[in-house]
């Protein structure tokens, strides 16, 4: 990963994490206008990693539940 790669991937992380804590699904859109305003780059990364962290979330708990749901019914 290059600089600007972790750098927004740790960004991303942290924005995520606080736009949840907050209740504000503005924040993100808020920080990339910010990161924009002086780097393209580091804000098309950011945003990169926050819809690859949101992405695999999602299907995280879409296969945790499948898996429950598995486990839950009986078996032939």
């Amino acid at each position: 990963m290059s600089v600007v790669e972790e750098l927004s991937d740790a960004l991303a992380k942290d924005t995520i994490e606080a736009s949840q804590k907050m209740d504000d699904p503005n924040l993100i859109d808020e920080v990339a206008e910010q990161l924009g305003a002086l780097s393209s780059t580091a804000k098309e990364a950011f945003m990169t990693s926050v819809r690859v962290r949101l992405s695999e979330d999602r299907a995280r708990k879409y296969l945790n539940a499948k898996i429950a749901r598995a486990e839950k019914s009986p078996q032939s």
